[in-house]
């Protein structure tokens, strides 16, 4: 999905970040393959290169695609988008810079709904769920998610304009 998205949107550069050391290599081999130039990889926790290798105010866009649902209920505490991580992507984000989630769980969905419109410097492009843009492909887990009858939601915000200095999360 990453090479595909890098590869439709050339004047973009991108940082990808995998901590399984197989999804760094297939990327690059495929980067690597099709000659796709503006990505650059890390193997590393996304959340740990967030608080401390990204300043505040830089990144353009953000994609969380298809993070594990944990689907039981003394589970959801693991997911990934929650409130502490959300205002650290709204901290990096420039102004008017997106955050753009999918899943195929609809409880997901929902609880993603809710903590992205709870943040105070994001708002929803849409009118709860965003369609999905073209740019971004059909994703192996989302193709997984639909042959098992499965929806897909997608959700897309922006910073707000105007909504005061950039301050990392405590």
């Amino acid at each position: 999905t990453t090479a595909h998205i890098a590869q439709a949107r050339p004047d973009f550069d991108f940082l990808a970040c995998e901590v399984y050391p197989a999804g760094v290599g297939a990327l690059l081999r495929r980067l690597e393959g099709e000659s796709i130039g503006n990505v650059r990889v890390i193997e590393h926790d996304a959340v740990e290169v967030l608080r401390d290798m990204i300043l505040p105010g830089t990144l353009a866009g953000v994609h969380v695609f298809f993070p594990d649902p944990w689907p039981k209920v003394r589970h959801h505490k693991r997911r990934l988008i929650q409130p502490p991580l959300v205002a650290l992507l709204a901290s990096r984000l420039a102004e008017d810079g997106y955050l753009h989630c999918a899943t195929d769980w609809q409880h997901y969905a929902d609880q993603m709904l809710d903590v992205l419109s709870a943040e105070p410097l994001l708002r929803n492009t849409a009118d709860g769920f965003a369609p999905r843009p073209d740019w971004r492909p059909l994703t192996k887990f989302e193709q997984r998610g639909l042959a098992l009858g499965h929806g897909v939601w997608d959700l897309v915000f922006r910073r707000r304009p105007g909504a005061g200095p950039v301050m990392p999360p405590s």
